[in-house]
């Protein structure tokens, strides 16, 4: 250990019930879920929308994010695994989501939701969930630390991490006796997250920006991926194939949503409120 360091040697499952174990991972998945559907469920009901109408947000949300996440992470980084053994798609519990396909998949979904349900723009929608869709995603990436996963490059900075519970970290950066700590990306991905949910959720309440249809969430977009954009030069490759690239996987699936909070950012004033 070097003494800028901190070594980070949590159990990623937080209880043992017999045969069945609840990790952080999940739980952090799960709760929050729980939180957003709470946070967008008193909105709409401030606003006088009907109950139901958060309560079928809360399946199209589960359901497209994680079907999407995992879809993500098989097509845009290990199809050619996945791509001879399809059945392995299913087994979501070996882990392997990509937040990516997470939102293409939820954007598509709560378009079709939009039309079915609110018969708004969801843009509109989206306005009103991005603090939500914030804290499910500071959730993930508490769980992401909490397995000790997706960290960064070494660094001598005192807040870096030695992840001695990965065997990634523990083969790269634990040789010799000489143990490297490591950038805590998950924390900064956590941070970025937290200025989303508070930069949109004072443009929502305390201002009247809310009246330009899509600002919000043109906004917290480049906050998102603006950031992931340029977080994702500091952390560790997630498939073999990202070390030889200029620009990772996750910096060029960043890119069309980057240049989407542009063009909402643009066009909000423009944008009607109803389909």
């Amino acid at each position: 250990m070097t003494l800028a360091s901190i070594v980070w040697d949590v159990d990623p499952v937080l209880v043992h019930l017999g045969s069945v174990s609840i990790r952080w991972y999940g739980l952090m998945w799960g709760l929050g879920f729980i939180l957003a559907f709470e946070m967008v469920s008193r909105l709409f009901k401030k606003e006088g929308y009907p109950d139901e109408w958060a309560d079928k947000l809360f399946i199209y949300c589960i359901v497209s994010t994680v079907l999407g996440a995992r879809l993500g992470h098989c097509l845009f980084y290990e199809w050619d695994y996945y791509g001879a053994h399809p059945l392995e798609i299913l087994k979501i519990w070996h882990g392997g989501l990509a937040s990516h396909g997470g939102v293409f998949a939820i954007i598509l979904a709560l378009v079709w939701y939009s039309r079915k349900v609110t018969h708004k723009s969801v843009w509109w929608l989206f306005d009103r969930m991005i603090p939500a869709v914030a804290v499910v995603c500071m959730g993930i990436r508490f769980g992401n630390l909490m397995n000790s996963e997706i960290f960064g490059f070494p660094t001598t900075l005192p807040w870096g991490f030695e992840f001695v519970r990965s065997r990634e970290w523990q083969e790269l950066y634990n040789q010799n006796g000489v143990a490297q700590a490591c950038h805590p990306t998950q924390i900064y991905e956590m941070l970025y997250c937290l200025a989303a949910l508070i930069v949109s959720w004072v443009m929502y309440h305390k201002t009247r920006l809310a009246k330009k249809i899509g600002l919000i969430t043109g906004v917290s977009l480049i906050i998102f991926f603006g950031s992931r954009f340029g977080l994702e030069f500091m952390k560790n490759p997630q498939v073999a194939e990202e070390a030889s690239m200029t620009f990772n996987i996750g910096q060029w699936l960043s890119v069309p949503l980057i240049l989407l909070g542009g063009y909402l950012i643009a066009t909000s004033g423009k944008r009607k409120e109803n389909l």
